[in-house]
């Protein structure tokens, strides 16, 4: 029997306290789903961490949590503008302000302006070397949208994405050329691929039937152990980062606690249960605190 699934947007939270005229609008940049700016911000404050930067340049924390609020948004609201007729055809996605009639195309461009514009302060606020680095992101971001539509794989091209804020942290603080950055790098992708795998477990009989790929779909009822490599080659390109900066067994320990979470999600999945599989995505909040920790022993240790 399949899943009755909520509503991707809800009036909750804070949410419900605006203005009637303003919730369309926090909802079109999610606002109401704080999982999403978590799990961009976490490979930002990993980069920062493991980079040695967590007390010199501790204000940073503070800036990128700001900028991922607010990219966030701003890319959800693109995403939306590019995605309204397939999510017109999805049950979940069907109220989103766009497709629901809510808000226009015209003003959601112009909410993604502000909510941009509030991300070029936080850039403002890096070294030149991490500002570039940043720019560089946005050919990225501008693709990923279309990735659904040419490849069965676009929660790679997610992951390349949403990992970026770990190159533009560490450039930020501690340079470049370190074996340890594309390591920690990879290892992120290959956290957002086994993530956001469960995520779309959600919608995988939509997508079937409007022709739209995800990597779900591509593992088919191989689901659980596609995502349990990807975890495990995420532990193993972490394990490879911290070992760069700190070549000590007690190093890889640190993530000892990382690797039991990322483990009992994975048995405990229910490929077929839309909700388990929006618990277990969201699970992934506190699997980035856990890693960070990790990042954070390491990188200050004397």
């Amino acid at each position: 029997m399949t899943a009755v699934h909520p509503p991707d947007t809800q009036l909750r939270g804070f949410v419900a306290l605006l203005p009637a005229a303003a919730r369309p609008y926090a909802l079109l940049a999610r606002f109401d789903r704080p999982i999403g700016w978590w799990l961009l911000y976490w490979p930002c404050a990993f980069g920062l961490a493991l980079g040695g930067g967590a007390v010199s340049h501790w204000p940073l924390f503070l800036w990128l949590l700001l900028g991922a609020i607010a990219m966030r948004g701003a890319g959800c609201v693109y995403n939306d503008i590019v995605d309204r007729d397939l999510d017109a055809q999805v049950a979940r996605t069907a109220s989103r302000p766009i497709p629901s009639g809510a808000v226009s195309v015209r003003n959601a461009a112009l909410w993604a302006v502000l909510l941009s514009l509030v991300g070029l302060l936080v850039l403002l606020q890096l070294p030149l070397p991490a500002q570039i680095v940043a720019l560089a992101s946005l050919v990225l971001v501008a693709g990923y949208p279309f990735m659904k539509r040419i490849t069965w794989w676009p929660q790679a091209w997610l992951g390349l994405v949403f990992s970026w804020g770990a190159l533009v942290a560490w450039v930020a603080v501690a340079g470049g050329g370190e074996m340890a950055l594309p390591l920690l790098y990879a290892g992120c992708i290959a956290w957002v691929i086994g993530y956001d795998t469960i995520y779309a477990l959600q919608d995988i009989e939509d997508d079937m039937l409007i022709g739209v790929k995800s990597s779900a779909r591509a593992m088919g009822h191989q689901v659980k152990g596609g995502v349990a490599l990807c975890y495990g080659f995420a532990l193993a390109l972490w394990g490879g980062a911290l070992w760069a900066v700190r070549p000590d067994p007690l190093a890889l320990i640190a993530l000892l606690p990382a690797a039991v979470h990322f483990t009992g999600q994975v048995v405990t999945l229910d490929p077929a249960n839309g909700d388990d599989a929006l618990a277990k995505f969201r699970s992934n909040r506190f699997a980035g605190l856990l890693v960070f920790a990790a990042m954070l022993v390491v990188g200050t240790a004397p």
